[in-house]
């Protein structure tokens, strides 16, 4: 990390404040004066790379932990909201909206949630048909959900480290995972192991009264693992969930609920990827997910999804973004450790790769794509059928998504053979039509938001109307 300008006064108070010292105290610690601690802590000036080194030598923070993308996202989002024609003419800058979220990051929340409500309230009233009726403006318990894996960075390091742990007490990765879990579960829980019938649509189910464990019989390998990893969770890691989905202060117990079925799918998942194994692998393969799932005996999408989660402070890998779309463009699962940072309405962008993966299924596409900010990504996309059974069971498909800042690329066997330097290589992508900026762009569905429009009587180009900002 190149620190630059960085104002990090609210972290470095936090880290004070950890070490129970007055502001004289950490200053003289630090072998600095109380008054330019003071405005540190204060964002009036920024912290220097010496400072850095002392608070990384002195009180063992890694520099990883006070770097700015947990600010980033959260100025992605307040950027998106504050493009809605609601809060015009106000349109904030870069360096504003830095400060409101180092200096007031509760305020920038509550902005957020009541930019949500608003929305919501919105469509619903749009959606009334000539009669009033109840409706409420809470964010559903899969939005809170989504937010809060998304704020912190989709790593739990607790649960990371738990999963982990298990994972090499059962030699996994390098015996069979299924064989290795289910002995465990056998010795440690004194559960069995059965087919579940042959009539049943379940893929996991417990009997806690005869402890058995039903696994449908038609299940890949690597989906068979992870449900019996998450029988593990369920079994062991109820209270370790609780409670960090108790520190969360969700608003319905809907969404503490859904929160600890997604910790228990974190904890499977880093059971059957433990993390420095998985890591490993995944530089040594310059990243190839087919290579990488045949060593874990791992589905495409686990592996791609946990190459989202490698932010352990001082062991992270490269930062990509990860998401998993359907046919209709809805993105069902989310997260990106990159600048790229996903629509929270409306669809994705068209002339994405991931929509294009539909037409080629099992194909691996590449794309070099540039962003309207200038910043240039590595993406890649696969289409997957999920599903069991034979003849005639339905096969939902989707497509995932994968990718990374062009600086990262070469660390990707996708970008072996790709003009990395080109600028005609990259196709322009937007993050949402209603807030890219792009004035020509064929695949617009509809004009982006604070923008002027333009309908010209004799002319007619490949939009209907002329875009000014």
């Amino acid at each position: 990390m190149t620190p630059g300008k960085l104002f990090i006064g609210r972290r470095v108070r936090e880290i004070r404040e950890t070490a129970k010292l007055t502001q004289g105290a950490f200053a003289e610690r630090l072998g600095i004066s109380t008054s330019y601690l003071n405005q540190i802590e204060n964002n009036q000036r920024p912290v220097s790379a010496s400072v850095l080194v002392l608070l990384a030598d002195r009180f063992g923070i890694d520099f990883s932990s006070i770097s700015a993308n947990d600010s980033d996202r959260v100025i992605s989002m307040l950027t998106e909201a504050l493009a809605d024609p609601v809060f015009a003419p106000y349109s904030p800058g870069f360096q504003e909206l830095k400060l409101v979220v180092q200096n007031a990051p509760g305020f920038a929340q509550a902005l957020l949630s009541c930019h949500q409500a608003y929305r919501r309230n919105s469509e619903q009233l749009a959606s009334l048909d000539g009669h009033i009726g109840n409706w409420t403006v809470e964010p559903t318990a899969y939005e809170e959900v989504r937010d809060f894996f998304h704020l912190v960075d989709n790593y739990i390091h607790e649960l990371d480290v738990s999963g982990e742990s298990l994972a090499l007490e059962l030699g996994i990765p390098n015996s069979d995972a299924n064989a290795a879990l289910a002995k465990y579960l056998e010795s440690r829980h004194g559960i069995r192991i059965r087919r579940t019938d042959p009539d049943e649509s379940a893929l996991r189910r417990f009997d806690a009264a005869s402890r058995t464990l039903f696994i449908n019989p038609y299940l890949p390998a690597a989906t068979r693992s992870f449900q019996l990893a998450l029988q593990i969770a369920a079994l062991e890691r109820e209270e370790q969930t609780e409670a960090i989905a108790g520190r969360a202060e969700f608003r319905s117990a809907d969404a503490r609920e859904v929160c600890k079925a997604g910790l228990r799918n974190y904890f499977a998942g880093a059971v059957v990827l433990p993390y420095q194994q998985f890591l490993t692998t995944a530089r040594d393969l310059r990243h190839d997910l087919e290579l990488i799932a045949t060593r874990f005996g791992a589905s495409l999408e686990q592996v791609a999804h946990r190459l989202s989660t490698l932010q352990r402070p001082g062991q992270k890998g490269v930062p990509v973004f990860f998401a998993r779309v359907d046919r209709a463009g809805n993105i069902t699962k989310r997260h990106s450790a990159a600048k790229l940072q996903f629509a929270r309405y409306g669809a994705a962008c068209p002339l994405w790769n991931v929509h294009q993966a539909f037409e080629s299924p099992s194909r691996i596409i590449r794309q070099l794509a540039e962003t309207p900010d200038g910043i240039r990504f590595l993406c890649v996309a696969t289409e997957l059928a999920k599903g069991h059974g034979g003849f005639g069971m339905p096969r939902p498909r989707f497509a995932i998504a994968l990718g990374c800042e062009v600086s990262y690329a070469r660390e990707f066997v996708y970008a072996d053979g790709l003009d990395l330097t080109s600028k005609s290589a990259f196709d322009p992508i937007g993050i949402s039509c209603r807030i890219c900026e792009r004035a020509n762009c064929p695949q617009r569905a509809v004009p982006p938001l604070k923008s002027k429009l333009t309908i010209h009587r004799n002319r007619r180009d490949i939009l209907p109307y002329d875009i000014s900002h």
